[in-house]
């Protein structure tokens, strides 16, 4: 079982409890978030406390999940950042996702997220393969992906809810 808590220098990572939902709606009702993948954005609070439901169910069944961000010392929802089992053609995955609030942004806390996120997953779980699905025109996430370890993996691209996903992965390539 991974870490319900991951600390960095800057960020606290927590699993996510029910009384989280308001802050995820804060960052999933922004459409500036969900720029890249409108279709994750949220417009209803309920809508996020349904999300935050399955992320605790995910975290009961396996042992790891997404876990929310928050700077560390506050208790003010930041973002979320994690992995979930999926199947992306045909190869079981752990899908990573990262969404930080636009009041963040710039300031390399995505890419820390992301890289605890990642280094943790890989030591307790060194099998599984980490898939970050990023939509082609978003070249921030991308440079997260690369800065976090993961590269271009093209037999994984794939078509999301929004559009061809690129996807990066933390697998050995041919």
């Amino acid at each position: 079982m991974i870490s319900p808590t991951l600390e960095t220098e800057r960020l606290r990572l927590d699993r996510p409890a029910r009384a989280d939902a308001a802050g995820v709606f804060a960052i999933l009702g922004d459409s500036r978030t969900v720029e890249h993948n409108p279709s994750d954005l949220l417009r209803e609070e309920s809508e996020a406390v349904e999300l935050v439901d399955r992320w605790v169910r995910h975290w009961d069944e396996h042992g790891f999940g997404y876990w929310c961000v928050r700077m560390a010392g506050s208790n003010r929802v930041i973002g979320y950042v994690g992995v979930k089992r999926m199947t992306v053609r045909g190869s079981r995955v752990l899908n990573l996702v990262c969404r930080l609030g636009p009041d963040t942004w710039g300031r390399g806390l995505a890419t820390e997220a992301v890289s605890a996120v990642v280094s943790s997953v890989a030591s307790e779980m060194p099998t599984e393969t980490i898939l970050g699905r990023v939509r082609p025109g978003n070249s921030a996430s991308q440079n997260v992906a690369r800065k976090a370890g993961l590269q271009r993996d093209t037999t994984l691209d794939d078509e999301g809810d929004d559009g061809l996903d690129w996807a990066f992965t933390n697998r050995k390539q041919p």
